[in-house]
């Protein structure tokens, strides 16, 4: 049942936050002509994170807003290690899925247009079908779900 439920409430909050985005940003990802800071530098840190992409305002506080949204659930529960874990894994997975559905939902892209060469921002990092992203961080939220019962 529970793992029911995270996905229900994964895919359900994924698929309103692509819809979302998809109206803030049309057919111009990664924040590309919004009235947000953008800044491009080549440090490990932008290369390691932010997969070379320019690190934007919107993006910084796109990430801040769901990372305390997810941890809200500390107000109605005490911190633990198997929540945080839980909390970890949603958050990957979600960030996978609500990319993914930007590109399906968005009319200016669409599954036909899911490749490298027509996606700038994830073009230097794709491996095989997808972002290097999607491989990694599916990998940290499958460890991270598995791994908090036995904390």
């Amino acid at each position: 049942m529970h793992l029911a439920l995270f996905t229900l409430a994964l895919l359900w909050s994924a698929y309103c936050l692509a819809k979302l985005e998809i109206q803030i940003e049309g057919a111009h990802g990664w924040a590309e002509l919004l009235p947000a800071w953008h800044m491009s530098n080549t440090s490990w840190i932008n290369k390691v994170l932010f997969s070379e992409r320019p690190l934007t305002g919107y993006h910084v506080w796109l990430v801040i807003f769901l990372l305390s949204m997810f941890h809200v659930v500390y107000v109605f529960t005490p911190p633990s290690w198997y929540v945080e874990l839980q909390i970890v894994s949603f958050f990957c997975f979600f960030s996978v899925v609500e990319d993914f559905l930007w590109f399906l939902l968005n009319p200016a892209f669409g599954i036909h247009n899911f490749k490298r060469e027509k996606i700038w921002w994830h073009e230097k990092n794709w491996w095989i079908i997808a972002p290097r992203d999607y491989y990694i961080l599916t990998a940290v939220g499958v460890i991270t779900y598995l791994l908090a019962p036995l904390v």
